[in-house]
């Protein structure tokens, strides 16, 4: 047969490479409804303990607040569970269309459409744009479903240093012989917690005609005064061509994702972005609790203020602490390790401690650039950050990193 004992005998011992370098990943299982607090099951096989959730993209704390279940449950017994089609065949019901348009009108665009997933939005909206006479210009630190999308799409790929505006400048002025140029970028940086420079990715825009497009996943819904995303808080709502977001964090947290922006660009992807034109309609069940979702984060920013109250005061107690952190605003508090094997080792620590937060290495993140990337919900309360923080101190100290810059911490464990 195909596979063989040494087929067999090759992948296990890739597998046990990885075991070997710290670099596998061990899936631990919840039995409790996502929240600022879980029931979690690891390692396999051992007993459910609750913990103190650090970790989820659960950013407003909705994915199990009871107007949205009640909102879910509903939209189950009237539109029932699933379509069991594509959208353009007989998979579109009119509570599609009323999200798509809440959609718009909540991110200042002229038209959205859903998709599956963000991923699945990525991985549709250039090739459906974008020819080979246009150039992607990206900044180099894009999500891992922005650089998908793009390779599947003939247009010219180029790449810009990270959040560096010259760069930018000068690759739009490289490329002004293509028809069209299109700017790409993440809202928030998934990995590090920064936010673009929206506000002069745009001026650059205007000035070498060019389109921009941001993957707002990290932002929708709490970015911003009012949580538009991450061009109302860079000053820039209503002028970005193209944004894809997902419904997946902080927009209820279940799943589902959108391409919106400009009518013709959406039509375009309508008509042609094949994980569109492929995939199985999101479920009623999940447009119905976004429809609700919608309506609550639209009638107060309350949970946004408190996400933006519990960011300052994590940020600040990890600091004072004297661990490495990313410097930011957003809610993503990386807690750099640097060492693979040291974050996994943090975290199962922490579990220990009471506190879920998982470490991030390689290939999630460059190698060398392991981290506990931590995330805060406005689900949290004071009582919940200030236990996770005497958590993170002990385990600091533990291993001897409390006050250690990252030359000091590479030294100690390598990279």
């Amino acid at each position: 047969m195909a596979f063989s004992d040494k087929t067999r005998a090759d992948y296990q011992n890739e597998l046990g490479a990885l075991k070997d370098a710290g670099l596998f990943k061990e899936e631990r299982f919840i039995h409790s409804p996502q929240s600022s607090e879980i029931v979690v099951e690891f390692p396999a096989g051992s007993t459910t303990k609750k913990v103190i959730n650090m970790c989820a993209n659960n950013y407003l704390g909705l994915s199990s607040h009871p107007e949205v279940v009640q909102a879910a449950h509903n939209g189950l017994e009237v539109r029932g569970y699933g379509m069991s089609s594509v959208r353009f065949i007989c998979g579109t019901q009119d509570i599609h269309r009323q999200l798509e348009q809440k959609l718009s009108e909540f991110l200042g665009a002229e038209d959205t459409l859903l998709f599956p997933s963000c991923m699945d939005a990525n991985a549709g909206v250039f090739e459906a744009v974008l020819t080979d006479k246009d150039v992607m210009i990206a900044d180099r630190l894009v999500h891992a479903s922005i650089i998908d999308g793009m390779r599947l799409c003939k247009a010219m790929q180029d790449s810009f240093k990270h959040s560096d505006m010259a760069h930018l400048e000068e690759k739009l002025q490289e490329h002004q012989d293509k028809r069209w140029r299109m700017v790409i970028t993440d809202g928030v940086f998934s990995m590090d917690g920064d936010i673009a420079k929206l506000d002069t990715i745009v001026e650059l825009a205007d000035k070498y005609d060019a389109m921009v497009f941001v993957d707002d996943s990290h932002s929708s819904g709490f970015i911003g005064k009012t949580g538009r995303g991450t061009h109302e808080h860079c000053g820039v709502f209503g002028r970005i061509d193209i944004i894809t977001t997902t419904l997946g964090k902080a927009l209820g947290g279940a799943s589902g994702g959108c391409v919106s922006g400009r009518r013709e660009l959406v039509e375009m992807c309508r008509q042609k972005a094949r994980p569109y034109l492929f995939s199985n309609s999101v479920p009623p069940v999940i447009v119905a609790g976004a429809l609700r979702v919608i309506d609550l984060i639209s009638q107060t920013t309350e949970r946004r203020d408190k996400l933006e109250w519990n960011t300052k005061y994590w940020r600040k107690m990890l600091t004072d602490i004297g661990l490495d952190i990313k410097a930011g605003d957003s809610p993503i508090v990386p807690v750099m390790l640097y060492n693979a094997k040291l974050a996994q080792d943090f975290a199962r620590d922490l579990f220990t401690e009471g506190i879920y937060a998982i470490g991030f290495f390689f290939p999630v993140v460059p190698k060398g650039q392991a981290r506990i990337r931590t995330q805060l919900s406005a689900a949290h309360n004071k009582e919940h950050l200030d236990l996770a923080g005497e958590a993170f101190r002990k385990v600091g100290a533990k291993y001897g990193i409390l006050g250690k810059g990252k030359k000091e911490i590479i030294e100690m464990f390598g990279m």
